[in-house]
């Protein structure tokens, strides 16, 4: 495992992060088959920002969580750093997701019981990390999405975009290669969303990451490298 996850880690800007071919999805529904994705792709290369877009039901949020490796495709592949992620067993694709992958959600699900300073220092912690660093790297990150005075507070005590912007830090925590976003302004006002996004942004350019996330706000859409789409579950 420690091999290819150190394999996996030898990625120069500008390489293809993740390579998605053919991809499909298909649930049951009634004893009836309903094909959510139905084919075609993309690549995504390191510090690359690129906007998913698509009708309600398109299936973008499908797609997302089959590259984000929190469900298994019905067909076609993901590769990540090269490596083809849907062969793997559950134990190493939990790895990746952990190690190359952060998440920022449409609500920001921090965990209630854990001040702000802890939910960003879980992921790292979960990664093995020692607490002292976690915390250090935490504060830093916290100072970074400029939400450093509410280390202490618990979520309820911040506001929606506070909230949000903690979320951003927490998805930072563990140095992904890839940000996934689904909806990351969709739950806040259009002047909270803005912030939100303008720091989602500079965050992920700086640290040269690559970034797939999804929306229904053309205006955030346009400020993308690229564009991709999925149209009647086609991912073009």
């Amino acid at each position: 495992m420690a091999n290819i996850l150190n394999s996996l880690s030898r990625v120069a800007r500008g390489d293809v992060v993740m390579s998605v071919r053919d991809i499909k999805k298909t649930f049951m529904e009634g004893g009836q088959p309903l094909h959510i994705l139905r084919g075609g792709g993309f690549d995504l290369h390191r510090g690359e920002i690129i906007a998913m877009v698509g009708q309600s039901g398109s299936g973008k949020s499908t797609l997302l969580q089959c590259v984000g490796l929190l469900d298994r495709p019905s067909g076609g592949s993901i590769l990540i750093n090269g490596a083809a992620v849907q062969k793997m067993d559950e134990d190493m694709r939990t790895q990746i997701r952990r190690k190359k992958i952060g998440f920022v959600y449409q609500k920001h699900n921090l965990l209630s019981d854990f001040t702000a300073l802890e939910n960003v220092m879980l992921p790292m912690l979960a990664n093995g990390m020692d607490e002292n660093l976690a915390r250090a790297r935490a504060i830093k990150l916290l100072k970074s999405a400029n939400v450093a005075h509410r280390a202490s507070h618990h979520p309820a005590e911040m506001s929606g975009g506070e909230q949000q912007r903690v979320a951003v830090a927490r998805a930072l925590a563990n140095n992904p290669d890839i940000l996934l976003a689904d909806e990351p302004t969709g739950s806040l006002d259009p002047q909270h969303a803005m912030v939100v996004f303008d720091l989602l942004l500079d965050l992920v350019r700086k640290n040269k990451m690559a970034m797939l996330f999804v929306t229904h706000d053309m205006a955030l859409a346009e400020r993308a490298d690229r564009k991709i789409t999925i149209d009647n579950g086609v991912v073009m």
